[in-house]
């Protein structure tokens, strides 16, 4: 199994994850031509795609969904509450909920409620059968669910969205900076490297931080939030970012 990022952050988010010839993409927030280009230089032509997994209804997750789907015919999966939440409304294959298992190809892919001020997210742990990667972004707290669904797994990609103290002395008006940093907005640095220490990461192939804000939190504070908290290797951590994602990382 191997993953890689077309990018991540606030302009824009989609997850590629692959397994023999099954290739699923989990949220596409660029443009049609944007993803295309995107999808090629990782060497994926869009038509390869099995399916489209959607997390949440947010324009820098769902933006693209729809043209991609309907130029290549190919599949979505989404939560019936993010269908209701989609200003324009895509042909649902199927219909996921928290606590259930999809299967795309070689693929199995476990589906995880998070907390997001969305109408009904979710996010997705991929198995082949062997090694299992975990996608966490977009959550401003977590539970019990979420810890037991994650641990485990062989390499992480979670967000890193924000510095406390950048979040608090920024320009942001009051009421955005409560919706960023309540339990129904996004995990900070320090949330998210104390996640992982919960979650145990000793046994990790890959851990990637993710959707980090361009306005509230920069590589260095976030890289160093988890070094901290860890005691990790800074050079073991791995940052995917909003132009040029991550290319292929494969968890042996």
């Amino acid at each position: 199994m191997r993953f890689a990022v077309l990018g991540s952050g606030s302009q824009g988010n989609g997850t590629l994850i692959a397994s023999d010839d099954t290739y699923v993409l989990v949220d596409c927030g660029f443009s049609l031509r944007e993803t295309e280009r995107r999808l090629l230089r990782l060497g994926v032509a869009p038509a390869q795609l099995s399916a489209i997994l959607v997390t949440h209804e947010h324009a820098d997750h769902v933006h693209g969904v729809g043209l991609l789907s309907r130029r290549y015919n190919l599949p979505v999966y989404l939560s019936r509450g993010t269908l209701r939440g989609m200003r324009k409304p895509v042909d649902a294959a199927g219909f996921l909920a928290g606590g259930e298992t999809l299967q795309v190809g070689a693929l199995s892919i476990d589906v995880t409620r998070v907390a997001h001020d969305a109408l009904e997210p979710v996010q997705y742990v991929f198995s082949d059968g062997r090694r299992r990667f975990g996608l966490l972004t977009d959550l401003g707290s977590y539970c019990d669910t979420v810890i037991d669904r994650y641990r485990g797994v062989d390499a992480l990609m979670i967000e890193a969205n924000h510095c406390r103290d950048m979040l608090a002395r920024g320009y942001y008006p009051y009421f955005l900076k409560q919706r960023v940093g309540g339990e129904m907005g996004h995990l900070n640095n320090h949330q998210a490297a104390s996640l992982v220490a919960e979650l145990g990461w000793q046994d990790l192939q890959h851990l990637v931080l993710a959707h980090l804000s361009s306005k509230n939190n920069l590589p260095q504070l976030a890289r160093q939030c988890f070094v901290d908290t860890l005691g990790c290797d800074p050079d073991w951590l791995q940052l995917a970012d909003q132009d040029s994602g991550l290319d292929w990382r494969h968890i042996a």
